[in-house]
């Protein structure tokens, strides 16, 4: 009798916690425009640029000349490696610290419940990772951050683990990277801007599904104690 009424009670509470609201997809479209870098630029609405991740993530100044920052240039070893990894706290910790918000406000749920029939079939793993590979879009650093909170929630396999780190490594930080760095060959294009980045975006699928399948195959009995 007891046992029943302990396995109704969890039964509850996990449709309560999948339970999708109108204020969860809201919660999750803001997400999704603050990470993905669609107010980067807007000609004309340059304001809209203050709701951007990559402009509240701001950059270091530099120090002497133009390609230093407090990091400094040309250094080497571990102070190097510490001071470089100093720089990145700044952002992994804003992308964490709006990841809770947002969270609480159901768009983990949202992303969950729309992304699952996308992600599930095509690339294996489960909705709710969309939010961390929406968020390499822009960001690697703080990608690779929500992947990992994932996987130490255990919300996410080992094996999800490596399709996702596929998926983000392909192009990593496409959009941030292509108009910032690739800017500069734009005048040199034949073609429209935008098809250069939509070849990227589904190539990284191609090489995640690739993965998928080599660890489906190959390195299945990795996996097996999972």
């Amino acid at each position: 009798m007891s046992d029943t009424r302990i396995s109704d009670e969890r039964s509850t509470v996990e449709v309560d916690e999948w339970k999708v609201g109108k204020g969860a997809y809201v919660s999750l479209i803001v997400v999704i425009l603050l990470f993905s870098g669609a107010f980067l630029k807007v000609d004309g609405m340059a304001w809209l640029g203050a709701f951007d991740f990559t402009t509240l993530g701001g950059s270091f100044g530099t120090m002497k000349g133009e390609s230093s920052t407090f990091v400094g240039a040309g250094g080497v070893s571990a102070k190097a490696g510490f001071l470089f990894a100093l720089s990145l706290v700044p952002t992994v910790m804003l992308a964490l610290g709006l990841l809770e918000i947002f969270t609480h406000y159901g768009a983990i749920r949202a992303a969950h419940k729309l992304l699952t029939p996308l992600l599930k079939p095509v690339l294996g793993i489960p909705g709710h990772t969309g939010l961390a590979l929406i968020t390499d879009l822009q960001s690697t650093d703080a990608g690779a951050a929500l992947s990992k909170e994932l996987y130490d929630n255990k919300q996410v396999t080992k094996k999800d683990v490596v399709i996702m780190g596929a998926w983000q490594y392909s192009g990593a930080g496409l959009i941030n990277n292509y108009f910032s760095i690739g800017s500069a060959m734009f005048a040199s294009l034949t073609m429209p801007v935008i098809i250069p980045l939509v070849v990227m975006f589904v190539m990284k699928f191609v090489g995640a599904v690739f993965v998928r399948f080599m660890l489906n195959t190959v390195y299945k009995r990795d996996f097996d104690n999972e």
